[in-house]
């Protein structure tokens, strides 16, 4: 059977009212504006409401996704929501999704792999779809991770944010979509980044509760020098099995976690900063959330058109690593 080719027909993205600034984190933190800003070019962040949890942003972002493509919630197969803050350990959010869309027809189920998580969920929908499974895949990067921050540490505090991004996969002419891969994990540095308990290892107890040990731990400096590294190879990876150069990509989009990183990655890459959609200053880092909030972002904004070549690429806990080489149809 021949294979399909898989792009994104549809892209839609949504973040919460609520802003906290680097002046709002002066006033419970030892930190400045100054400070935050040179060391991560993040000046403010969005943060959920008393009554939002991570599927109202998803199924908003959906809803814009949907309405991008002109596909309808009965057409869609299968959804996928890559996040590491869903409301509850089960059901999945993506469930939840389907159920608040009526998508009735789809299948449904969540996907971890932190802020690698969108690039993850785009190889497992394309898959589907080349293979001609499936036909129309919603995808969805969604986090809320300011229920999950320690908001007394001056470490992590002022990184994180929330909000979701989601694209509608279905098949495209050839020559357009997803045209390189490049996954990547190293268990090994699990300890790097993670949240210690909630799950079978240490359930929630008073004790756990009293350690915080139900926030973002991470160690800064191991995790800053692993990006660095993994980023510009798992572009150059994904550009190998599309046959490509560093010459041929128009944009690259990558991981919204800390200005120097991009940096980093952009120069490892050979792009020039002009060519790398940058908005980790107004977001932080929404993990899995980032790389599709900044590709609508992107779009919406008449950046990126038909025909040009973009690059994703993001890492995270795991740790984990992905690329992607997309050829944009919309």
């Amino acid at each position: 059977m021949e294979k399909k080719h898989a792009g994104i027909i549809g892209i839609g993205s949504y973040v919460p009212e609520k802003v906290i600034t680097n002046g709002d984190l002066e006033k419970i933190i030892d930190t400045s504006d100054t400070w935050i800003v040179e060391r991560t070019g993040i000046r403010e962040r969005r943060v959920v409401g008393a009554e939002q949890a991570t599927s109202d942003l998803a199924t908003i972002a959906a809803e814009r996704a949907l309405a991008d493509a002109g596909v309808s919630a009965e057409e869609l197969d299968l959804i996928i929501v890559a996040t590491v803050t869903p409301d509850m350990v089960f059901p999945s959010v993506a469930c939840l999704v389907q159920n608040n869309l009526k998508a009735v027809n789809a299948a449904a189920f969540d996907l971890t792999a932190v802020c690698s998580g969108f690039m993850y969920a785009l190889v497992t929908g394309s898959t589907f779809i080349q293979t001609g499974m499936y036909k129309k895949i919603l995808i969805i990067g969604a986090e809320a991770l300011s229920t999950i921050t320690d908001w007394t540490d001056r470490n992590t505090a002022i990184l994180f944010g929330d909000g979701a991004g989601a694209a509608v996969l279905a098949e495209v002419p050839e020559g357009f979509g997803v045209l390189g891969v490049h996954l990547g994990a190293e268990g090994a540095g699990g300890d790097l980044l993670k949240m210690p308990a909630g799950g079978s290892r240490l359930p929630a107890t008073a004790e756990t509760v009293a350690q915080r040990l139900h926030y973002t731990r991470m160690d800064g400096n191991e995790v800053f020098k692993f990006a660095v590294k993994v980023m510009g190879e798992a572009v150059k990876q994904a550009l190998e099995m599309a046959n490509l150069t560093t010459a041929d990509i128009d944009y690259l989009v990558p991981h919204q976690a800390n200005i120097r990183i991009i940096q980093s990655a952009a120069k490892r890459v050979g792009m020039p900063m002009d060519k790398v959609v940058v908005n980790v200053d107004k977001y932080g880092n929404t993990s899995a959330a980032s790389i599709p909030i900044a590709l609508d972002e992107a779009v919406k904004d008449g950046k990126i058109k038909k025909g040009d070549t973009i690059a994703m690429v993001g890492f995270g806990g795991g740790l984990t690593w992905a690329a992607s080489i997309v050829k944009w149809y919309k």
